[in-house]
């Protein structure tokens, strides 16, 4: 298949690649570029190099935006040869350094039964690891264009990254944010959720254009609209575990609907139990 770039923002360009329907962002600068993730298997990273070498011939650095295997996986393909920096979160660094193949064994359980051939392919891509760790915040220049990368809290995952293109207006949230289906709450705070989007929000102007991590580019009005919901599932949470309810009577009228909540309920009862990250 053809795939190929929009420009959303002043040379920063998205691509919607159609398997998930997951984005990729190119930021363009003078004699350089950025990789904001990079897709999920050897041979969707070869069609994302040519569609952004379409765009641009300059030597680029990659950032993954988390550690799921649709932003990361393409690493050995964008940034193994010739080897290009992968900046990430230092705990999305720490599980593709350490664990990759348990990384990889939940990939392949989560796509057996909707997508078996991803699957198998899955177990035959090479995991590459970021090398540049991030902490809270982190400023690149990208051929004199300032990117900041920064860990807003705890979200989708532990180590979710934002890209911030100030000069362009453009905020790349990975799945901190969706527009094609709910928020995927596996690996989730979902009890802290609500406030890395609100950091977010504050980072956005009203001219902003907000990528999520799928599905097409958002204004700031959407993001907040999700953040209300967010919202009002950890405070359902929290009254549901003060009350007592159980997790499917929960999910029943929670946002985003009982399939996606009940995992963020969970989680989220059990994150309360611990009293962690709460």
């Amino acid at each position: 298949m053809t795939v190929s770039f929009v420009e959303v923002g002043d040379r920063v360009h998205v691509l919607r690649y159609p398997v998930l329907d997951v984005n990729v962002t190119l930021v363009v600068g003078d004699g350089a570029a950025l990789l904001v993730d990079s897709l999920a298997t050897a041979a969707q990273a070869a069609e994302l190099v040519a569609a952004a070498r379409r765009i641009t011939r300059h030597p680029w650095s990659v950032v993954n935006t988390h550690h799921h295997f649709d932003h990361c996986f393409g690493n050995a393909t964008v940034a193994g040869d010739p080897p290009a920096p992968v900046h990430a979160h230092r705990e999305t660094l720490r599980l593709l350094r350490d664990h990759p193949e348990e990384v990889r064994r939940q990939a392949y359980d989560e796509m057996r039964p909707t997508e078996p051939a991803l699957a198998v392919e899955l177990l035959d891509t090479p995991i590459l690891a970021p090398d540049h760790p991030v902490g809270d915040a982190v400023e690149l220049d990208v051929g004199g264009r300032p990117v900041v990368l920064r860990h807003l809290g705890l979200g989708h995952t532990a180590g979710d990254l934002v890209v911030e293109v100030p000069d362009a207006e453009v905020l790349i949230a990975g799945d901190l944010v969706e527009e094609s289906g709910p928020p995927d709450f596996a690996e989730s705070y979902p009890l802290r959720w609500p406030a890395t989007v609100a950091a977010l929000l504050r980072r956005c102007s009203a001219g902003s254009v907000v990528v999520p991590g799928h599905g097409a580019p958002l204004d700031p009005a959407r993001v907040r609209a999700q953040h209300h919901d967010l919202a009002t599932l950890a405070r359902l949470i929290r009254d549901g575990y003060a009350d007592r309810v159980p997790a499917p009577r929960l999910a029943a009228r929670a946002p985003f609907g009982p399939g996606p909540a009940l995992p963020a309920i969970r989680r989220g009862y059990t994150q309360l139990a611990a009293r962690t990250h709460c």
